[in-house]
């Protein structure tokens, strides 16, 4: 794992940012945006009526991910070290994985979004928190 590790982390990294960017240019499209990524019909709406709402939580959810690919890169050492790194990529790979898990217990709270989203999104958290966990495990690995 340790020649792999790096090359783990970036990917999580990478995969991270790219889904922070998906999340800006739903917001910078707009509501066909959100309806093209599944996020439900309400979501869509809200938008095209003017509501600042789904652009809020549509930057925290960006803001969340830009940070976890932050965590990733620096552990693979693309830039300093930030601090807590190795509790941090085991916490993000616990929700990861968590969401991609309970992704039926869920949907039921969102019943607008398309069963695509669910499936997607939840086959793309498990594969990130799959690697966040062996990013994780180099980190501890090599202190």
């Amino acid at each position: 794992m340790r020649d792999f590790g790096p090359s783990i982390l970036i990917a999580a990294g990478v995969l991270s940012v790219s889904a922070g960017l998906a999340h800006i240019a739903c917001i910078l499209i707009g509501a066909r945006a959100y309806r093209f990524m599944g996020a439900g019909e309400r979501m869509a709406r809200a938008v095209e009526s003017g509501s600042h709402s789904p652009a809020v939580v549509t930057s925290l959810i960006a803001a969340t991910l830009f940070l976890w690919g932050a965590y990733a890169l620096s552990a693979a050492g693309l830039f300093i070290p930030l601090p807590f790194t190795g509790a941090v990529l085991a916490a993000v790979a616990l929700l990861l994985v968590v969401r991609a898990m309970a992704f039926p217990l869920l949907r039921p709270a969102f019943p607008e979004n398309s069963t695509t989203f669910w499936l997607a999104s939840s086959a793309i958290c498990l594969v990130m928190g799959l690697l966040f966990a062996a990013g994780a495990l180099y980190v501890a690995a090599t202190g």
